[in-house]
């Protein structure tokens, strides 16, 4: 159990039918343990509806943009706006440095980064109080880039409208069952650093099949900042949230 959050429970807060999970945990066969981390989970949950209430107000949709690190995230982020005329803003999570709200910045792209320290991830309480430094008038988009991890924000809802999971072909195409519950949750799947392929043994099709097995309503794409076409049907999944 993650130490900062307990989010280790928190699929059995939000899906009901995963009881054994918690059952053979015995670090939560404790009651007072589980009413500590419910207490913890309702109260972000209770956060996270009102940053949505708060972006609606200001008619922005929010995505929440996760994977691992290294994945590309930032990366796609910096490329994006030379391609979409949406006007979207970046909330950043990492433990330490602004390393990546500088490098948006530096393309014009207001950022605002939260250093979360020893948290594996981004809360809906962290994410409120970025919101307050982002011009949320004249944005159409907000991203939450999140902490670079492939199990803790899968399991913490931080207010967003959507989820957007990217899986890069140097990590395998193996990552997607290994990690059920962040593709589970997933609205868009990105097959990042596409270009790679002829170097690296990564199957598409058997990614795309291992999704479509855990959440047969995502969308999968293949993308690649290299390859500046492959940002177009990004950008058009993009609008179509935006109607």
């Amino acid at each position: 159990m993650c130490k900062d959050c307990g989010c280790s429970l928190t699929d059995h807060h939000h899906q009901q039918d995963h009881h054994h999970d918690v059952v053979h945990n015995p670090q939560l066969n404790d009651k007072k343990t589980l009413r500590v981390i419910h207490k913890i989970l309702d109260k972000n949950d209770a956060e996270a509806a009102h940053n949505r209430a708060h972006f609606e107000q200001h008619g922005v949709k929010a995505f929440n943009l996760m994977s691992s690190p290294g994945s590309g995230k930032t990366t796609l982020l910096e490329h994006l706006h030379q391609h979409t005329s949406l006007r979207y803003a970046v909330i950043e999570g990492d433990l330490e440095t602004s390393r990546d709200a500088d490098r948006l910045q530096a393309q014009g792209i207001a950022a605002y980064q939260i250093q979360t320290g020893s948290a594996c991830h981004l809360d809906a309480f962290m994410v409120h109080g970025a919101l307050h430094h982002l011009p949320l008038d004249n944005l159409d988009i907000c991203f939450v880039e999140n902490v670079g991890n492939l199990v803790c924000p899968a399991s913490y809802d931080v207010g967003t409208h959507k989820n957007i999971v990217l899986v890069s072909v140097p990590e395998g195409d193996d990552k997607i069952e290994k990690y059920p519950v962040m593709f589970r949750r997933a609205d868009l799947v990105l097959l990042t650093k596409c270009d790679l392929l002829p170097h690296f043994d990564f199957s598409l099709e058997a990614a795309r099949e291992q999704v479509a097995k855990l959440n047969p309503n995502a969308v999968v794409l293949e993308v690649s900042v290299k390859q500046p076409d492959t940002l177009a049907p990004v950008v058009a999944w993009l609008n179509s949230q935006m109607q």
